[in-house]
């Protein structure tokens, strides 16, 4: 019963109830990347992504960023991209993790600067 509450209502957690139907009656499918995010688009030119997990529009890789958004590339004829070996693989935004960016070599550098407001209790 949570499962279809949640479906139904939370929009944050996966695609809702209603965006699922939207996608089987009215979605086309263009294609998927390397972290398995589908992306659809309507007969009228719509175009939305159903994300594999976490819903975060930081993990579309910059080829679907672009077609998301309208901006011509070769993503609208060929929907294969060929990456070189130099290139590296997109990641998504890691601020607040633990693989996020210090710009010390000391971690705990950073945390002497401030205090939390959670820390205080």
């Amino acid at each position: 019963m949570l499962t279809l509450f949640k479906k139904l209502f939370i929009w944050w957690n996966q695609d809702t109830f209603g965006t699922k139907l939207k996608t089987i009656f009215f979605g086309n499918l263009v294609g998927e990347d390397s972290f398995g995010n589908k992306y659809y688009e309507s007969k009228k030119g719509k175009r939305w992504v159903i994300y594999s997990d976490e819903i975060d529009a930081s993990k579309i890789p910059v080829e679907w960023y672009s077609w998301m958004h309208f901006t011509p590339n070769k993503i609208e004829n060929d929907h294969k991209f060929d990456k070189y070996n130099w290139q590296k693989p997109h990641q998504p935004n890691l601020t607040g993790t633990e693989k996020s960016y210090y710009p010390y070599k000391n971690k705990n550098a950073i945390k002497k600067k401030y205090k939390s407001w959670k820390d205080e209790n």
